[in-house]
């Protein structure tokens, strides 16, 4: 069975800096889709990031392109998210996600992955 628990989410002002981290069980077991996904009151699902753990590209909304990083420890079974100059549009419950092969990179919010964690809120206040 796939775990993923995030954490790391919180409140801080726009500019601010935050990283959310997934413990995820599937780095147990071989090689997923996994990403990050984020959802705010009254809006739809949006795809933040998404990668295969196996290594090759890595998809980013144009939304976050140059301000959030993905990155993965295989070792902590654990996928990060650093979040640089946050704006108060970031604010949402954000999602960890996995999805088993075949699947897809990409940064949407209409992909169907398997796996998904209870969410952690990010607040960003200007």
């Amino acid at each position: 069975q796939v775990q993923l628990v995030e954490s790391g989410g919180g409140s801080v002002q726009a500019g601010g800096s935050l990283r959310l981290s997934c413990a995820a069980s599937v780095y147990t077991y071989s090689d997923y889709c996994m990403g990050w996904f984020r959802q705010a009151p009254g809006k739809e699902r949006e795809g933040v990031v998404a990668l295969f753990t196996g290594g090759g590209s890595i998809d980013y909304a144009d939304s976050v392109k140059g301000r959030f990083t993905i990155s993965q420890d295989k070792a902590k079974n654990t996928l990060s998210l650093q979040m640089n100059g946050l704006k108060p549009e970031d604010t949402a419950m954000y999602y960890c996600a996995a999805d088993n092969p075949p699947c897809t990179v990409v940064a949407s919010g209409t992909l169907e992955y398997n796996y998904w964690g209870q969410g952690t809120q990010v607040t960003v206040s200007s």
